[in-house]
């Protein structure tokens, strides 16, 4: 089973990310559980705008397409900013969105019989609906997105230390975040052995 973690924090890398911190433990859980994990930081790819899977010379989606059809399971991992997702993770949603259109040999749409969950920090409130954007964003896309499928942290309204900085909430963020690789891989599981079909015409 493979896994596909897509960072949408604003730092390019080297920079310390406390949304990739969270999202590591999924991945130590998902790893732990015989997933092979792959991690991604859209921002460092220079993604360009648009709703097609591939936009050309240069576009490095065509490559992230290609491991997210090689993957059962994707978790979408973002900052909170002014309440809602990161514009990299918008970004990484809009050229998702050539997936409704796209589908298999069977008439189904490639994201079916694969799992979704999501990963969410900042030092402000909104934790709730940016899961519930990106939630919803993947599951019209086909993805099936598991019970408790998410986990996050935030410090509360206004500004306050980041995730890396306070120890306050970060054992459950942790246990939540293990649990939702558990769940992850269950329904995984599940899907492989009794897939969804095809639509009927």
């Amino acid at each position: 089973m493979r896994a596909l973690v897509i960072n949408c924090t604003l730092k390019r890398s080297p920079e310390t990310s406390n949304t990739e911190a969270l999202a590591a433990v999924v991945e130590e859980e998902l790893r732990a559980r015989g997933v092979k994990v792959e991690s991604i930081r859209a921002v460092d790819l220079d993604i360009p705008p648009g709703v097609q899977t591939d936009l050309g010379p240069g576009d490095p989606w065509p490559g992230i397409h290609r491991t997210l059809l090689e993957s059962e399971i994707l978790v979408i991992a973002s900052p909170t900013w002014a309440g809602h997702p990161s514009s990299v993770a918008q970004r990484v949603i809009e050229r998702m969105d050539a997936m409704l259109s796209e589908t298999d040999d069977t008439g189904r749409p490639v994201a079916f019989n694969r799992v979704a969950g999501v990963v969410v920090t900042g030092n402000e409130d909104g934790a709730h609906h940016v899961i519930s954007e990106i939630s919803g964003a993947l599951n019209e896309f086909g993805y099936t997105i598991p019970g408790q499928a998410w986990t996050y942290w935030n410090q509360g309204p206004g500004p306050g230390p980041s995730y890396l900085d306070a120890e306050e909430g970060r054992e459950w963020s942790a246990s939540t975040g293990r649990a939702m690789a558990s769940n992850l891989v269950a329904v995984a599981a599940a899907l492989a052995e009794h897939p969804v079909p095809a639509p009927p015409s």
